[in-house]
């Protein structure tokens, strides 16, 4: 049986802030943790006193933007706070991760999955895949793995600073670093069901995606220039939403692609508008495809993490703990709003006794009913752990 615990510190020393966490998550053979922080830390010496209190665990994760959240409250201090979720008990868990130095990304996401292939006991095929990246290739890293481990599905988030500045760092067993791709892959008979989702609602204006720059830059739908027809959808003038504005004018209207057979809307996160009246896009575009004008009230979004928990419940027998991963850009959204504080009470009206851990990532990766393993933006992936 998978066994989980969650620990988690506001500890100012780094050092004794991975020692509290550790000790706290402590489990029955424990074997990885997924480790989530603040950025103005000392991320190894976080690692350091993880390590020194559980030296048999393994750590992959990332930082976290501006929060986290467990079954014992929201922390947000501005001097930092600790999250760890670990996983034991008689599953196998087994981690890999390196920085990328200029390699192609996919090739790194077939190095790792070999890495991992190669400490695993046997040789069947994995159940689930955590995987953290920086915020620029997660689509190749997580093309490789698959191309090794096969059609594994995968859940996790990129990772996050608190200003959108390249703050951020990914952490691997003692190792910390601003670009490059960690992965914890699960051999477990238990049980684990991971939703991913928007909840954004669809405005019912649609247009196609004509002109793209590299994977990520939208220059025209239906031959308009992004912003013309963006303005045009939504009433905002070319000032509001120019340069880095849009990136907190468009989180309650966001643009959604179909995956291939329509059974998940993947939210497309506009960062930046470009003087050319291009958009710079959170996650890959592809031209020809239909795009979507979405929709989200700030009260949506909050009532989004209880609705989305109840849906996964649905799907379980017998969940015991949860690690959620909530974008940082909806929690932004929410801080905006004034209404930041109404995240930890909505969770834990249906989480009332049962342990978790949230995570605010600038990424989210999961897979809808029947779909295939997907990166996007202001989005959810939710994952329960069962017996």
């Amino acid at each position: 049986m998978l066994k989980t615990n969650v620990g988690y510190s506001q500890n100012k020393d780094a050092y004794q802030a991975g020692c509290e966490a550790a000790k706290m998550a402590s489990v029955e053979n424990g074997q990885v943790g997924l480790l989530f922080t603040s950025c103005v830390m000392d991320q190894k010496e976080i690692m350091k006193g993880i390590k020194d209190t559980c030296p048999n665990l393994s750590i992959v994760g990332c930082t976290s933007s501006a929060a986290i959240c467990t079954q014992d409250g929201y922390f947000n201090s501005e001097d930092g706070y600790v999250g760890i979720m670990t996983f034991g008990g008689d599953a196998e868990v087994v981690t890999a991760g390196c920085a990328n130095n200029g390699e192609d990304a996919r090739e790194i996401g077939k190095r790792l999955a070999k890495e991992v292939q190669s400490k695993a006991s046997g040789t069947r095929k994995p159940d689930f895949f955590f995987m953290s990246a920086s915020p620029k290739e997660e689509e190749a890293y997580m093309k490789g793995i698959q191309d090794v481990l096969g059609d594994v599905p995968v859940f996790g988030g990129s990772a996050a600073d608190n200003t959108v500045e390249g703050k951020w760092s990914l952490l691997n067993d003692g190792d910390s670093f601003a670009d490059g791709c960690v992965i914890a892959v699960f051999y477990t008979d238990s049980e684990i069901k991971n939703i991913y989702a928007g909840q954004y609602k669809e405005t019912g204006k649609y247009g196609i995606i004509t002109k793209i720059s590299g994977a990520r830059t939208l220059v025209e739908i239906d031959g308009v220039p992004a912003a013309d027809k963006y303005c045009e959808w939504t009433g905002k003038t070319l000032e509001q939403i120019a340069g880095g504005n849009l990136l907190t004018e468009t989180i309650h209207n966001p643009l959604g692609v179909k995956d291939p057979i329509g059974s998940v809307t993947l939210i497309r996160h506009p960062m930046a508008c470009n003087e050319d009246k291009s958009f710079n896009i959170g996650a890959n575009l592809t031209v020809g495809t239909t795009v979507c004008l979405m929709e989200g009230s700030a009260s949506d979004i909050v009532e989004a993490n209880p609705k989305t928990i109840k849906e996964l419940n649905s799907l379980m027998e017998n969940p015991t703990s949860y690690f959620l991963v909530h974008c940082g850009g909806r929690r932004l959204g929410l801080a905006l709003a004034g209404c930041e504080n109404e995240i930890y009470p909505k969770v834990k009206e249906v989480l009332p006794t049962q342990k978790f851990l949230m995570v605010f990532t600038f990424g989210e990766y999961g897979r809808g009913d029947h779909s295939a393993n997907s990166v996007g933006g202001l989005s959810l992936s939710f994952t329960g752990f069962g017996e």
